[in-house]
């Protein structure tokens, strides 16, 4: 295989579109706050579709001249296992609960976008990444159908025990599962407590926040 001006413009062009869909998965992300956001994705994807091209194209200069065989399959082989260490570095646990699970997926699939586009199938890797924008765009929704159990993080400060005994007395009844309680008390007398809770579908947090003001049993509220 010669490799021409036209043959490069085509890699060039494959470089291009792998990054630009990295982007525009990274800005879903980064509009979201996430952990990996605009500059990591297009950087993983722009790379992926190199390391493709490389492999595939690479070594076109002894196939041609020793006749030797080579499999292009081995480097993405080892992008997908090798990404693997990227994403893990994004995924933490925090008094029982998991973040960043959904960044580390993305990674991963934004290194296959890149593989895609990198082997010249442009049409594929351009439909994957509109469907992962579109389900991450659907799955956002607040629609009934698609809402799960969720965990929060409460920190608060009660007048005294009696707020305690109620506030864990509201949560038994709303079926609300402690899974994380730590007391401190402080100078004042005051309570403070930190809280990690699940949630059921579609509960408010702010009920039981309402009841205890009502009460007269809770000074301050952190998130």
């Amino acid at each position: 295989m010669q490799i021409t001006f036209l043959t490069q413009m085509d890699w060039l062009i494959r470089l291009i579109l792998a990054g630009i869909c990295g982007y525009a998965i990274g800005y879903e992300r980064n509009s979201r706050s996430k952990n990996a956001g605009i500059r990591t994705h297009l950087i993983v994807a722009l790379s992926a579709a190199l390391m493709i091209i490389v492999s595939k194209y690479g070594f076109m200069d002894i196939i041609n001249t020793h006749g030797v065989s080579l499999d292009p399959s081995r480097i993405a082989a080892q992008i997908v296992s090798g990404i693997g260490f990227l994403g893990a570095g994004m995924i933490f646990v925090h008094n029982q609960s998991v973040n960043g699970l959904t960044t580390a997926a993305g990674i991963w699939a934004t290194s296959g976008i890149g593989m895609a586009i990198g082997s010249g199938l442009y049409f594929i890797g351009i439909v994957a990444t509109l469907l992962i924008l579109l389900f991450q765009i659907i799955l956002h929704q607040n629609y009934r159908w698609i809402k799960s159990a969720t965990s929060d993080h409460l920190i608060l400060q009660l007048e005294n025990l009696e707020g305690l005994q109620l506030l864990q007395n509201q949560l038994k009844d709303d079926q609300v599962k402690i899974l994380s309680l730590k007391v401190e008390k402080k100078s004042n007398n005051c309570l403070r407590v930190d809280l990690y809770l699940k949630l059921p579908k579609n509960y408010e947090i702010t009920s039981i926040l309402n009841l205890l003001e009502t009460n007269g049993k809770i000074k301050s509220i952190e998130y």
